[in-house]
């Protein structure tokens, strides 16, 4: 059985801590989770919380774990996922209550009210079915551990509802004695209301209404202040104006002081079986306690599953060294653009972010203008590892793979600060003081984020302490990204083996920046092109420019580069519009091919049928002229006839078969494609044609004349029929019929390959699956030795993968 780790701590579970105050290292993660912006996160995933304690739990969701206790909680959110996907409409919470005020105080011999009670016996079933939910369903494991010891008390749950109804009265069936006295109270209720009938019907010019009202629990009538002395009794209130009396009349006062006693003696019984169904709570409150912090962590759990699904989120992966984070989005972002797309018709696009780095890499220096993005970047990336952390998926595309992180620290903002005569260079420097201070006091695999490093003091000294920090925590930290204007930086990838630079990019046609991130490449910052955009005075730039003559070449050297990725990104693009059309055509032959199979196979159908006609028919008239014979019918006559038959049902002789044979330079038609093209070169029975771009290898059956004429032209007898193999599909590898199942396990495996094979057409599959421990490999071959369509699997070619990649063909 998975281990499971401990809940988060909860607020509703935490007593007084006369702990001493928070250590440094502490206090630089609270810090660190103020300037991502980590509570804002917490808001948007407690909207995806069921109950109200799971809100707030995920308002205070500590990320701060173990890697063991990371690796369960997403093992839990993906689990929860699964759950969650199960149910219409999502698994409900509904009748989870927060019973933590009413355990404590039945621990203290407290009675609860039926209200309080009632919630705990909603609570047990509502927990009751949720665990019958978890056990009945497959491949759970670490939510079956986690609600394995789970005791829901059944016995309690009936006996409260025996004895209260669903909004917390009382029953009558909850003790006879209880029973007895609400009949003896209705018949004095009874009793009393007679004798009011009688002096309402007596003195009606006495009343002011004819209701009977009760003032204080006793039963008055409301009569006229002007006929009190026709109508003698007791004035328990009066009206605003006085006109009104409320007068419990002397003939009821003796019925209405037994009716009182009863009531007194009602509340006494009720009490009584309240204090029992509070002991009962009470001596079982350990384990509802229990049950409710369960039941706390599964909402949080399906909060964090939910909420990775509206971010479209994928699993995160631990790894060793690197990190590898493609089309990443900042997740405030995210959730900012779509709340505003209601309003807004689309809402601004998140510009994704890719992060990969070489597991030597330890310092970034990421460089650019002002707006372009860097400072954003920094915080996506310390998003991501607390969210990563804290068992959320990551918005970016599969498979993310991080480093594990024991701490991240930043700093990002300004500190500057008029009270403790802090400016913003001092107020910087404190804020690294204590990182540096915390990386010495607890060495662990740390993420540091520096926005601006270096800034606010003399440029030269300023690049200088930059750069000796930036080295001090190449050697401390695990890995360290800092934004910066400074052009020394830039320099330091080319001295330490450690360092990478990026850039955020600026786009010189619109003097904007575009928000995205390029590695390799070190940023300038366009500060005159910005205040051209800006429209400062075109004199002010020209003589601005004239004091970067001495700098510019730097910058024509990025220049240069910047133009070389653009090329290859035009280049890059040229590709993917190439695959995206060999696909196109890839799907155009295979249902052609289908069509075509299925109109030879209602032609076969057919042809079988007629065949099947005409053999009966030669079987009757076989027949026939048996029985003839037998009756002594003239034998030369039957022979003679059975000639006849024989001749009339043999099939006429094949008529000599001509097919198309072409010649170099012949225009052709590509057969099941629709494409047209030219015959370059010939190999025996196999063509190779030119049709634009592209160039097909084919065998001649697949080509057809472009007219009526050609057809003639080039007609030949056929040759014997070719070979399977010269007949064969031409089989392409696509994104379609390529499956991905590393990092899966064998059942998953499975699971993915049945939904495939239930929806795909015959033909081959390319299954990736690594080489690893080779046990993934082996579930997967045992999976296809046993699988009806598929007719055989083998090792894919060495440029194809290898053995890390299972080829089968299906029928």
């Amino acid at each position: 059985m998975p281990t499971v780790p401990t809940l988060h701590p909860l607020p509703v579970f935490s007593k007084p801590d006369p702990s001493p105050r928070p250590t440094a290292c502490q206090g630089e993660r609270q810090e660190t989770l103020e300037l991502l912006e980590w509570p804002r996160l917490c808001q948007h995933l407690a909207t995806f919380a069921a109950t109200p304690l799971g809100r707030r739990a995920c308002l205070e969701l500590d990320p701060w774990q173990s890697r063991a206790d990371s690796e369960a909680y997403l093992e839990q959110t993906e689990e929860a996922i699964r759950l969650d996907r199960t149910q219409a409409g999502g698994l409900s919470m509904a009748g989870i209550h927060n019973l933590l005020p009413a355990l404590e105080r039945a621990e203290r011999g407290g009675i609860l009210s039926g209200e309080e009670l009632v919630q705990i016996a909603t609570t047990l079933g509502a927990a009751r079915r949720i665990r019958r939910l978890i056990d009945d369903h497959d491949h759970l494991p670490h939510l079956q551990a986690w609600v394995s010891n789970l005791r829901t008390y059944p016995e309690l749950e009936q006996e409260i509802f025996r004895c209260l109804e669903e909004h917390g009265e009382v029953r009558d069936s909850a003790s006879p004695t209880l029973a007895d006295l609400r009949q003896q109270q209705r018949r004095q209720r009874s009793q009393i209301q007679e004798q009011l009938q009688q002096l309402m019907s007596q003195y009606p010019q006495a009343l002011q209404d004819t209701l009977i009202g009760q003032r204080q629990g006793r039963f008055v009538l409301m009569v006229k202040a002007t006929h009190r002395d026709l109508i003698r009794g007791l004035v328990h209130d009066s009206s605003a104006s006085g006109a009104t009396l409320y007068v419990e009349p002397y003939a009821v006062v003796e019925l209405g002081n037994r009716w009182r006693e009863t009531q007194a003696q009602i509340q006494a019984e009720e009490e009584r079986i309240l204090a029992a169904l509070s002991a009962q709570v009470a001596a079982v409150a350990t384990d509802l306690e229990h049950l409710q912090g369960v039941m706390v962590g599964l909402d949080v759990a399906l909060a964090r599953g939910r909420y990775s699904l509206w971010l479209e989120g994928n699993r995160p992966q631990f790894v060793s060294a690197g990190l590898r984070l493609r089309q990443a989005k900042h997740p405030l972002l995210l959730w900012q653009s779509r709340a505003a797309a209601p309003s807004e018709g689309q809402g601004s696009a998140v510009v994704p972010i890719d992060f990969t780095l070489a597991d030597s890499i330890r310092v970034v220096v990421i460089t650019g203008p002002n707006t372009g993005g860097k400072t954003v970047a920094l915080k996506t990336l310390g998003l991501l590892v607390l969210m990563a952390k804290a068992g959320i998926f990551l918005p970016a595309q599969d498979p993310p793979q991080l480093p594990w992180f024991d701490g991240v620290y930043a700093d990002i903002g300004d500190e500057q600060s008029l009270q403790q005569n802090l400016s913003t260079f001092s107020g910087h420097i404190r804020r690294i003081s204590r990182i540096v201070q915390a990386l010495q006091s607890a060495p662990e695999p740390a993420l540091v984020l520096l926005d601006e490093v270096g800034a606010g003091t003399d440029p030269t000294e300023g690049a200088a302490l930059a750069a000796g920090l930036l080295e001090y925590l190449s050697e401390r930290a695990l890995l360290t990204l800092a934004t910066t204007h400074y052009g020394e930086l830039k320099a330091l990838k080319y001295q330490h083996p450690g360092f990478e630079n990026a850039s955020v990019e600026f786009d010189e046609v619109t003097l904007a920046p575009t928000y995205r991130l390029l590695w390799g490449i070190p940023g300038r910052s366009n500060a005159l092109a910005i205040a051209q955009r800006l429209q400062l005075d075109p004199e002010i730039l020209r003589r601005a420019q004239q004091h970067l003559q001495g700098e510019s070449q730097v910058d024509q050297v990025i220049a240069g580069l910047e133009a070389q990725r653009a090329q290859l990104e035009e280049r890059a693009a040229q590709v993917g519009s190439l695959h995206r059309e060999l696909e196109s055509l890839h799907q155009q032959m295979q249902q052609r091919s289908r069509q075509i199979a299925e109109r030879e196979a209602q032609l076969e159908h057919k042809q079988n049928q007629e065949l099947q006609a005409l053999l009966a028919a030669a079987r009757q008239e076989v027949a026939a002229a048996i029985r003839r014979l037998q009756q002594g019918e003239d034998p030369q006559r039957i022979t003679a006839e059975l000639a006849q038959i024989q001749q009339r049902y043999s099939p006429p002789p094949p008529p000599v078969d001509m097919e198309f044979v072409p010649e170099v330079g012949d225009r052709v038609r590509l057969r099941g494609l629709g494409q047209t093209g030219e015959v370059i070169a010939i190999e025996g029975d196999v063509y190779v044609v030119r049709s634009g771009i592209l160039k097909f290898t084919v065998p001649r059956g697949q080509l057809d004349p472009i007219d009526e004429h050609q057809a003639k032209q080039r007609q030949r007898p056929k040759a014997p029929p070719p070979s399977p193999a010269a007949t064969a599909p031409l089989n392409l590898r696509t994104s379609q019929n390529t499956l991905d199942l590393r990092g899966k396990t064998v059942a998953d495996a499975e699971a993915i390959l049945e939904q495939h094979f239930a929806q795909a057409p015959p033909g081959p599959v390319w299954i990736i699956h690594g080489h690893g421990t080779g046990r993934l490999r082996a579930g997967v071959q045992a999976y296809l030795q046993n699988h009806p369509r598929v007719q055989r699997f083998s090792a894919a070619d060495p440029q194809d993968g290898g053995t890390g990649v299972t080829v089968a063909h299906l029928q």
